[in-house]
């Protein structure tokens, strides 16, 4: 009993450990300093569509997956939902007509005006739509639903992310969670914490495709976790000689 008092002590979390947002009243008025829009890396699947009120002038500018024109990222026989234009080890694309794009390090925005400035010229009224059709975040730990999840509208925070994997566990450390990403071919991480008002500020707020949130469990979940993994012998022991005792005592 005194072990088990010890244990179930040591394993209470205060507010500030579990609450998010803390101080809420800082968020009031804070300004959306992240305008955030997502930058094509390389090896993403892009989805380019060019319409017009005449499609027939705007055809050429089209992706004809049965001949293989452009350098599809999902052919004929793969996963349909990722047919695209895949952007190459050095950042381009092949697109119809244009031949080679540079599109890693743009965002859609400033790539869809790329295009259509160069379609103009030949189809005044052609639209261009961009997608990054491979935007998913991996996310790992003390959450009820860890995986790999798929963003469809290509933006997504850190809480909605959270949301989307069942929340964090109470044995989760919710004020520092660690962000693996790549940036120019090369790994960096930032940590969150989400019990903070600050957090709507922080760099790594906004998610970006591929990259893999980590949760870390608690201390004290490791020390429960040690604590029952080093000693269910020694429990099992005491538990058999209490009941011998017991039994012998009547």
């Amino acid at each position: 009993m005194l072990l088990l008092g010890v244990l179930l002590f040591s394993s209470c979390a205060t507010r500030d450990q579990v609450v998010y947002f803390l101080e809420p009243e800082d968020i009031q008025g804070m300004e959306n300093v992240m305008d955030y829009e997502p930058v094509i890396e390389k090896n993403d699947v892009l989805r380019i569509d060019v319409s017009s009120r005449d499609e027939m002038v705007v055809e050429p500018f089209q992706m004809n997956f049965n001949s293989g024109q452009g350098n599809a990222g999902g052919g004929q026989g793969q996963n349909q939902s990722l047919q695209g234009y895949l952007v190459d080890p050095e950042g381009y694309i092949h697109f119809p007509v244009f031949g080679e794009i540079m599109v890693a390090g743009k965002k859609r925005g400033e790539l869809r005006e790329e295009i259509e400035n160069k379609i103009h010229t030949m189809a005044p009224e052609a639209v261009v739509r961009v997608r990054i059709m491979n935007f998913k975040v991996t996310v790992l730990g003390e959450v009820s639903n860890p995986g790999r999840v798929q963003i469809q509208d290509e933006r997504i925070t850190i809480p909605e992310l959270l949301a989307e994997a069942g929340d964090i566990s109470y044995n989760g450390k919710r004020e520092n969670i660690l962000v693996i990403r790549e940036v120019d071919g090369e790994k960096s991480y930032g940590r969150v914490d989400i019990t903070s008002s600050d957090v709507f500020q922080n760099p790594f707020y906004y998610l970006k495709q591929n990259d893999i949130v980590y949760v870390e469990p608690t201390y004290r979940q490791m020390k429960t976790a040690g604590f029952f993994g080093s000693y269910t012998g020694v429990f099992s022991l005491i538990a058999s000689l209490t009941s011998l005792i017991f039994i012998f005592t009547r």
